[in-house]
């Protein structure tokens, strides 16, 4: 598969002015989601993240950042508003500490994940519970060490791929299998029987920062999971 797609990341720890510059691009319901943020430092990222979202969305479609208009499909996954439409341009976006990354293709589903690779107290009964039988048996054959990189890049990977089919959390995470185990390539094992390379995605992993784990997985043919 070519390179069909674009994968960025950027920094959200920025100053005041950067800050009210944010805040000036947002619509009135996103300036209202993040006033319901507990904590200054989560609503800080939200807006700056949605701020170069909606910058990043402009210099592709060529108008000004406050034209974009973006909406929500029926799992909730963002989507350009009716007006952009006919541009056939797809987003995602994640962010994790201080660090948001984007994915943008043409004509292609796409969805993109980052997290902090951290120790988890109660990661093996996560995995237990949401990870295939395939993968719960790789992560739980991984030297103690790795097993928080592993954790991190199953979570990643499934998250990015249910985030591309704009499921979300009602797409069973075991209805599908992942590469997990540190140094292997990111792939896609199976999809719910049939073969990774056959079943019309294809997955990247990449290391945005120290001690993040990230995916990008987009459309690369014909779906077999609708």
């Amino acid at each position: 598969m070519g390179k069909e797609f674009e994968v960025l990341m950027t920094r959200l720890d920025v100053g005041s002015e950067a800050l009210s510059a944010s805040a000036a691009l947002l619509s009135p319901a996103e300036r209202q989601r993040a006033s319901r943020f507990a904590f200054d430092r989560d609503r800080r990222r939200f807006m700056v993240a949605r701020a170069q979202l909606r910058e990043l969305l402009a210099v592709r479609l060529g108008v000004p950042p406050e034209s974009i208009e973006l909406a929500y499909g029926e799992r909730g996954k963002p989507v350009l508003g009716r007006h952009f439409a006919e541009s056939d341009l797809h987003f995602n976006v994640s962010h994790s500490e201080d660090v948001a990354v984007y994915a943008f293709s043409l004509g292609r589903e796409i969805g993109i994940d980052v997290e902090a690779v951290r120790v988890i107290r109660d990661a093996d009964d996560i995995a237990a519970r949401f990870f295939s039988r395939r993968e719960h048996q790789t992560y739980l054959a991984l030297d103690p060490c790795d097993k928080p990189s592993g954790f991190f890049n199953c979570w990643t990977r499934k998250e990015a791929f249910i985030k591309a089919l704009g499921h979300g959390l009602y797409q069973p995470l075991d209805s599908f299998e992942v590469s997990l185990a540190p140094g292997d390539p990111a792939r896609i094992l199976c999809v719910e029987g049939t073969a990774g390379d056959q079943c019309g995605w294809h997955m990247e992993a990449f290391t945005p920062a120290p001690g993040l784990a990230a995916a990008v997985v987009v459309e690369s043919g014909r779906r077999c999971v609708s």
